[in-house]
């Protein structure tokens, strides 16, 4: 992690674009480059965020994705701004649209939902828990290809994710109501399942998927 004064942040944020803030200031940059630039606060003033920044997390958790060979943003630099009290991390987005943009287009959702079980499937098989999982931070890029953004709160263990992590992760998957539904209503929750099972070492499927669909029912 690299220090830098104010006026080289200043510099670097010159002509940004604000995507996301809240009432402590900016979270998000678009720069002039077109890279990214995430600002992330220490909200307690005893936290592990003191020993082990989430700027710093953002940025180690992409070299471990990236080892798996799952796609996700390239981390350029991580800094510290002492002037606005912020940890940094400078990096060029993953190109693409969310899952969650995505849900409204029609023509390839039974493609999609396919596509996702068995890029989730994937993650558990390599050992990613990704608390945070959501339908905003999966992006299909322009070569169809499923790929994570916003990954701070995610680790990586050596061996595949267990059962009882992996049932853990769905229940966090499934919690907004309009993603439950696209995921899961009417029969397009058959579609996401297959998409999981055939990705799975077959050992692993029949008391796992038994136990998945009593969750999602």
């Amino acid at each position: 992690m690299q220090s830098i004064d104010h006026s080289t942040y200043e510099a670097l944020r010159k002509g940004a674009q604000v995507l996301e803030a809240d009432g402590s200031g900016d979270k998000v940059l678009r720069l002039a480059d077109g890279r990214m630039l995430k600002l992330f606060r220490r909200k307690r003033l005893l936290s592990s965020a003191l020993f082990f920044p989430y700027a710093q997390r953002f940025a180690n958790n992409t070299k471990a994705l990236q080892q798996r060979g799952i796609l996700c943003p390239n981390v350029v630099a991580v800094y510290r701004i002492p002037s606005i009290q912020r940890d940094g991390v400078y990096y060029a987005p993953l190109a693409g649209e969310t899952v969650r943009q995505l849900q409204g287009t029609p023509e390839e959702t039974e493609t999609l939902r396919s596509q996702l079980g068995a890029f989730i499937a994937q993650l558990h098989e390599k050992g990613v828990y990704f608390r945070s999982l959501h339908f905003g931070n999966v992006v299909q890029t322009p070569q169809n290809q499923l790929g994570l953004i916003d990954i701070a709160d995610l680790r990586c263990q050596r061996r595949a994710l267990s059962d009882s992590k992996r049932l853990r992760n769905f229940a966090h998957l499934l919690r907004y109501k309009q993603d439950r539904q696209w995921l899961l209503g009417s029969d397009a929750g058959r579609t996401f399942l297959e998409g999981y099972r055939q990705a799975l070492p077959s050992k692993r499927q029949a008391a796992l998927m038994e136990r998945l669909r009593l969750l999602l029912n």
